[in-house]
C-alpha cells in the first residue's frame, strides 16, 4: 500500500468545517485508501491549533484517530534531524520552518513522493533528494 505524508493544514482543514480546504480534504479522504503518515513534529502544532481554535473535543478526536490506526505517526531519526537542518539552511530565504523540513526529511527517508498539504508555497519549491518534485494533494 502506498503512503502519503500529511501536513498540519490538512488535519486542521479536516476538522474545521469553516476552513476553505475542508470540502476538498473531506472528499479526498473519503476516497483514499493509502497509509496516512503524520510526522511526530506535526502533532504539537496540530494539537495546539485544534485545542485553541476549535475545541478540546477536536483535539481528542485527532488522538482517537491515531489510537484507532487511521493515522500512522512517524518519528525522526538522527539523520532526519541532520537533513532537516540542511533544509533549513538551504531554504532559509523561504523560512520553511522545522516542521516542514522534517516532513521532507521523513518523505526522503521513506521514499514517499506525495504530500497531503495546504502549503503549496513551500512544498512546490523544495527539491527532494528522492524524486524530482513532490506531488501535492489534494
Amino acid at each position: 500500500m502506498a503512503a502519503i505524508i500529511v501536513d498540519t493544514g490538512i488535519l486542521f482543514a479536516a476538522a474545521d468545517i469553516d476552513d476553505a480546504w475542508h470540502e476538498p480534504v473531506k472528499v479526498f479522504l473519503q476516497n483514499m485508501t493509502d497509509t496516512l503518515v503524520v510526522p511526530v513534529t506535526v502533532l504539537p502544532e496540530i494539537c495546539y491549533l485544534l485545542n485553541n481554535h476549535l475545541s478540546q473535543e477536536s483535539e481528542r478526536k485527532l488522538i482517537a484517530s491515531i489510537i484507532q490506526g487511521e493515522l500512522r505517526i512517524e518519528g525522526l531519526t538522527s539523520e532526519d534531524f541532520r537533513r532537516s537542518f540542511q533544509l533549513l539552511e538551504t531554504y532559509s530565504d523561504l523560512n520553511i520552518g522545522f516542521v516542514d523540513a522534517s516532513l521532507v526529511a521523513i518523505a526522503e527517508r521513506s521514499k514517499i513522493h506525495r504530500i497531503l498539504t495546504t502549503d503549496r508555497k513551500h512544498f512546490s519549491i523544495i527539491r527532494p533528494r528522492h524524486c524530482q518534485t513532490f506531488e501535492l494533494l489534494p
